[in-house]
């Protein structure tokens, strides 16, 4: 996983791909910015990623950004983890007796 790709918690809902770059671009180049939608509905989650140019311009938005107020709510900005290797399938409902 690159250090340049962060994880931008704690969004409100109607931010944008292009809210986040110009958010993030003052600390340097925003390569790409993708606010994470609920599939069925096409509706924000509430958080992103986002990925700079360099991990030192990284780590210069998640000094400048990770808990600052963003139109009335407090950013949580940090280093992007590997996403986790779930299982497939399963779930639901319960089988018919």
């Amino acid at each position: 996983m690159s250090n340049n790709r962060l994880y931008v918690g704690n969004l409100p809902f109607k931010v944008t791909d292009a809210d986040l770059t110009n958010l993030f671009s003052p600390f340097g180049t925003v390569s790409q910015a993708n606010v994470v939608t609920d599939r069925d509905t096409g509706r924000s989650r509430g958080f992103a990623f986002v990925e700079m140019g360099t991990p030192e311009q990284a780590q210069a938005a998640i000094g400048g950004l990770d808990g600052k107020p963003f139109e009335g709510r407090n950013l949580q900005v940090s280093i992007a983890r590997p996403r986790e290797d779930r299982p497939r399938g399963g779930g639901g409902g319960g089988g018919r007796y």
